[in-house]
């Protein structure tokens, strides 16, 4: 018997690649809201429960490369050594992941968008996973510098980081066959961001002294009720935990 589903024009095959790849021709050739799953499955030569085997629904077919690498994002996130920044740690993390997107490797999320009609379904799926970024960024700022994940300078700082990406990632997108590199681009959107909750975080864990030396003043203990010892090198503070440790340290 013929391999091949009569009318698929395609080998039988099991992979999200292989899904993917015709969805990516339907879509284009009758738009996302005018294409089913059983139309995908039977172009890419499978069964409507093959299908299931490998995503849980259509708009899933949008972000194969998005949340392939968004597995790995968690084990960026730690990578950097305890000494490192918060924010520097979450911007090296960001940075590694946008490397693995470049002219070769471009998303069907950011492709055809206008052609393929996904502009609705693309706001309407792309949430959950922004919103499980924000959460495992502002879990890895947390943990770096002991404050509650979801406390407002954490996820804060996160959401603002997910909405830079998002950003540049819309510009990379509109660039269209002239697109480069995603990486500079996020670094040029994200790492202001980054920079400025450095310095929100180390001055909330400051105590009065410590934000005025940060400001270039100085503050009498007597109004700050905080000794000599401790405005100028006395028990750890919670703002040494959140800055780099040097050599020798």
């Amino acid at each position: 018997m013929n391999s091949r589903n009569s009318g698929s024009g395609r080998p039988r095959a099991s992979s999200r690649e292989t899904l993917a790849e015709a969805a990516a021709e339907l879509f284009l050739e009758q738009t996302y809201a005018g294409t089913t799953v059983d139309d995908i499955a039977r172009r890419a030569g499978v069964s409507r429960a093959t299908f299931f085997n490998y995503l849980a629904s259509k708009s899933d077919l949008l972000w194969l490369e998005v949340d392939e690498a968004l597995k790995g994002f968690p084990e960026l996130l730690v990578a950097p050594g305890a000494g490192i920044l918060p924010m520097d740690a979450v911007l090296i993390a960001v940075l590694r992941l946008a490397e693995g997107f470049g002219p070769g490797r471009l998303p069907l999320a950011v492709t055809q968008v206008e052609l393929m009609e996904t502009d609705a379904e693309l706001q309407a799926s792309a949430l959950p996973r922004f919103l499980a970024v924000v959460r495992q960024i502002a879990a890895a700022i947390a943990a770096r510098t002991g404050d509650d994940a979801e406390g407002p300078l954490p996820r804060g700082a996160a959401a603002a980081v997910v909405g830079a990406g998002v950003a540049a990632v819309g510009v990379w997108a509109r660039a269209g066959v002239g697109r480069g590199p995603l990486k500079p681009l996020v670094r040029e959107a994200v790492e202001p961001v980054c920079r400025g909750y450095t310095t929100a975080l180390l001055s909330a864990t400051a105590g009065p002294a410590e934000r005025a030396r940060m400001d270039g003043t100085d503050i009498d203990p007597a109004i700050t009720g905080e000794s000599s010892e401790e405005q100028w090198g006395g028990p750890l503070s919670r703002t040494e935990r959140v800055r780099p440790v040097t050599a020798g340290e």
